[in-house]
């Protein structure tokens, strides 16, 4: 049986993976492979807690295919001249991998398509990652969106429904060619580990993806529509890094809810799926407007006067000392789960790019570095979308109160006291701005900031006073 090299990045899953089944349909036993590479992704190498989950992934993926009787390969870049030679030692007729998107992953994968059929070599790049091709939802004019409504209303028009698909228990034995690198030589893991308290939210894998998706289904889906604005509760999916890593394909998830589909969970599967297609509409955006992930969409914001970075404050917002309870929990619940509530993202995104006037790439870049759902489309269209700088983005006249955020979504104060175990002692209606009541802070939670760093009021005022003055 002749060979097929199947070359595994951001698609960590046996099941619905198109690259994989590629390789069967064809008749070719499959020579599986990941390739260790950052240094070919621009300026957005993998961050930090990316590579903490990516390397439980890898291993989990392994276990998976010697459940299968395969393996998976490891090998250090550079991948075109990896890929040559595994094509080679391997006598492996084809090469079969699923698509990214990212602007610098594009042109290099590009290249190594060429080249690798130059060589003669069968080389396919398949849709693994998402519902709808970035290209292909176009506007009645034959250009890309920038407003996700009617984006969406399109796609909901062109739904192609992929088909679910699992490999056979056993996959053909593929022995010839190098065995590649030991996990640990990879070096994704950090040390020391400052990741261990990530592991009690987050099981890294297909298997784990498939247990979230069980538990989104049978607990949280009943009240999504709601629920997933409350950071108190548990009200949201948590499928958002098993998504960027490929532990599960969107199709599946999707299928998942709508045989879950009745007249009382339409609502919820309805706005679940919406959520996916702001994914979709991150990844058309990033494709058609690849300078965006330094560059603000808008080009009007050229003349917008962001405020010099002040590196302590930059610090103190980091982790979580703005002295703005619900700033400083959501910067908290990030630094200790790798993780932070959509709801919270908005908040705390809002305080840095509005309140403090602080250009959205310093966000982008730290969200970039600490989150294990890290992923170049969302960050990108949610820190454009939150400095009013993207497609369809907030206004920057829209600044949130993080006070009333917090008093709204927050209402008993369990996620702030949860995160800011300083403030538990705070009674509910002072623990969303204690700065009000100086003596009882003081009494209370000696330890945490008297004041916020920037005065809710006048850091409005100038954040719109900018904006004025750049129109």
């Amino acid at each position: 049986m002749a060979n097929a090299i199947v070359w595994f990045r951001n698609d960590l899953r046996l099941d619905d993976n198109p690259a994989l089944h590629a390789a069967l349909q064809a008749g070719l036993a499959p020579v599986c492979v990941y390739i260790h590479a950052p240094d070919e992704e621009g300026d957005w190498a993998p961050g930090a807690a990316s590579n903490a989950w990516r390397h439980r992934a890898l291993a989990a993926l392994d276990q998976a295919l010697r459940r299968h009787g395969a393996r998976l390969r490891l090998f250090h870049g550079p991948t075109l001249p990896t890929l040559r030679t595994l094509v080679e030692t391997c006598d492996a007729e084809a090469v079969f991998w699923n698509r990214r998107y990212e602007p610098a992953i594009e042109q290099r994968d590009a290249r190594i398509k060429r080249t690798l059929r130059g060589d003669g070599v069968r080389a396919e790049s398949h849709d693994g990652a998402l519902l709808f091709e970035p290209w292909a939802l176009q506007t009645g004019q034959g250009g890309p969106y920038k407003v996700f409504t009617p984006f969406w209303r399109k796609a909901l028009s062109t739904w192609p429904m992929q088909a679910t698909w699992s490999p056979p228990p056993l996959l053909p034995t593929a022995e010839a060619g190098p065995n590649g690198v030991a996990l640990a030589d990879l070096k994704l893991a950090p040390e020391p580990d400052w990741s261990t308290g990530f592991w009690s939210s987050w099981t890294p894998g297909e298997d784990g993806a498939r247990e979230a998706l069980e538990v989104f289904v049978d607990g949280a889906l009943r009240d999504y529509a709601s629920g997933r604005d409350r950071p108190d509760q548990v009200g949201t999916s948590r499928l958002s890094p098993h998504l960027h890593f490929g532990e599960i394909a969107p199709w599946r998830i999707v299928a998942a809810l709508e045989a879950e589909r009745r007249a009382a969970t339409a609502p919820q599967i309805d706005a679940y799926i919406r959520q996916l297609g702001w994914r979709e509409f991150a990844h058309h955006l990033l494709h058609h407007f690849p300078d965006s992930i330094d560059r603000d969409l808008n080009p009007r914001f050229a003349r917008f006067r962001w405020a010099r970075p002040d590196a302590g404050r930059l610090e103190a917002w980091q982790q979580g000392r703005t002295g703005v309870p619900i700033v400083d929990a959501g910067m908290r619940e990030l630094w200790h789960t790798g993780w932070m509530h959509n709801r919270v993202r908005l908040i705390v995104g809002s305080w840095l790019c509005k309140h403090m006037r602080v250009h959205w790439r310093e966000g982008a870049r730290w969200f970039w570095d600490t989150l294990v759902d890290a992923d170049l489309a969302n960050n990108t269209l949610g820190w454009q979308w939150i400095g009013g700088t993207g497609a369809d983005a907030s206004p920057y006249f829209r600044i949130f109160n993080p006070v009333t955020q917090a008093q709204r979504f927050d209402p008993d104060g369990a996620y702030i006291r949860r995160w800011l175990p300083e403030l538990a002692d705070m009674p509910a209606p002072l623990l969303f701005a204690p700065w009000t009541e100086p003596d009882r802070l003081a009494a209370l939670a000696p330890d945490y900031p008297r004041k916020p760093m920037v005065d809710l009021d006048a850091g409005r005022e100038a954040a719109l006073a900018a904006y004025r003055a750049s129109r």
